[in-house]
């Protein structure tokens, strides 16, 4: 089979979609499948065939794409392509694209979950992986999200969405409605990327001045003290369920991506009514916005055993630490299988186009 693994791309997750994408085109290719990795945004100049891509034997060393400490330069990012007229769209990935019997969503965060690439998709006829564009696009804004699972019963923590405006004025207005300690955080971001704990009405101020440089609006929370908890779902069955434990601070960009900096646990140590409760939150979750194929929900449990479902993942990551590939492997699923149930389920929904 043709697949192109799409990765990179321009949010501030970049480089853990291109550690996503070298780790799948990997696995894929030891299946057998003839599977050639893009950068959604860079593309690929070439003067051969497009086709003789998927035929060659590219080099996907997925220790090349390793994640850093810190999110990637954008701008650099940006100035390094050539102008041309596909908009968002790097060269030639729309033609590889049309070309693949599937395309396989390495992508992660801003124009790779948030639906606008699956409508594009939707529209040219081409077929791809996970959630389509409604799904994609409500489960990436984490307000929405609490919304909907609000309406679901599913439990959520007490918190307030905030659009730019004097951060004076709202670290005053937030503080008298909520209580510290509070965990401010983009509304569409993705992997802790410009998230802040603030316990003091100073600190509130910094980390809302901390999320505004990536995104207008912000969710603050009250900050839940307890463990952290995700559940993956694999075709609308929900995976063990895992614990995560940073060593040190908030579960954030660094402890997700850096090996030995979090202590990750699966199944979790849990009385099995507790696990079973929050897979079947995490099923619920699924199903309420719409989901497809697979994806990861987030928890937190407080000291009296009360959980909290935080967001919903469209497109887990499937770096060397990602939870999902874990959770996977605990029941009984390699990474290789992993990703070709991905595909084939992906393959049995209908295709959208006009």
């Amino acid at each position: 089979m043709n697949i192109l693994v799409l990765a990179g791309g321009t949010s501030t997750e970049r480089d853990v979609s291109l550690s996503t994408g070298a780790q799948v085109c990997s696995a894929l290719q030891k299946r057998g499948h003839r599977c050639y990795l893009v950068d959604v945004f860079l593309g690929v100049e070439t003067d051969a065939p497009l086709s003789s891509l998927f035929s060659s034997e590219q080099q996907t060393d997925p220790a090349a794409h390793a994640v850093g400490k810190d999110s990637p330069d954008l701008d650099t990012i940006r100035n390094t392509r050539r102008e041309h007229h596909d908009g968002f769209f790097g060269a030639n990935v729309l033609n590889l694209c049309r070309m693949a019997d599937i395309v396989f969503m390495a992508l992660h965060g801003e124009n790779g979950e948030n639906g606008k690439i699956q409508a594009t998709f939707d529209l040219l006829g081409i077929r791809y992986t996970g959630s389509g564009c409604f799904a994609s696009a409500i489960s990436m804004n984490k307000q929405t999200t609490k919304d909907i699972l609000t309406a679901q019963q599913i439990p959520v923590p007490k918190g307030l969405c905030v659009r730019r405006t004097s951060v004076d004025t709202l670290a005053a207005q937030l503080s008298e409605q909520l209580h510290f300690p509070l965990i401010v955080k983009p509304c569409c971001g993705g992997s802790s990327v410009g998230m802040s704990k603030a316990s003091t009405l100073q600190e509130l101020k910094e980390a809302l001045s901390i999320g505004f440089s990536y995104e207008e609006e912000l969710v603050a929370e009250e900050c839940i003290t307890g463990r952290e908890f995700s559940v993956g779902v694999l075709g609308g069955k929900a995976l063990p369920v895992i614990e995560i434990a940073p060593k040190e601070g908030l579960y954030d960009y660094k402890n997700k991506y850096q090996a030995g900096s979090t202590v990750e646990t699966c199944p979790a140590d849990l009385p099995e009514q507790l696990t079973a409760q929050m897979q079947q939150y995490a099923e619920q979750a699924y199903r309420a916005l719409h989901l497809e194929v697979y994806a990861r929900i987030d928890f937190l449990m407080d000291a009296d055993s009360h959980l909290y479902c935080l967001e919903a993942n469209t497109l887990p990551g499937m770096t060397p630490t990602s939870l999902l590939p874990q959770e996977a492997a605990a029941a009984g699923v390699s990474f290789e299988d992993l990703c070709e149930t991905i595909i084939q389920t992906s393959l049995e929904k209908p295709i959208e186009h006009m």
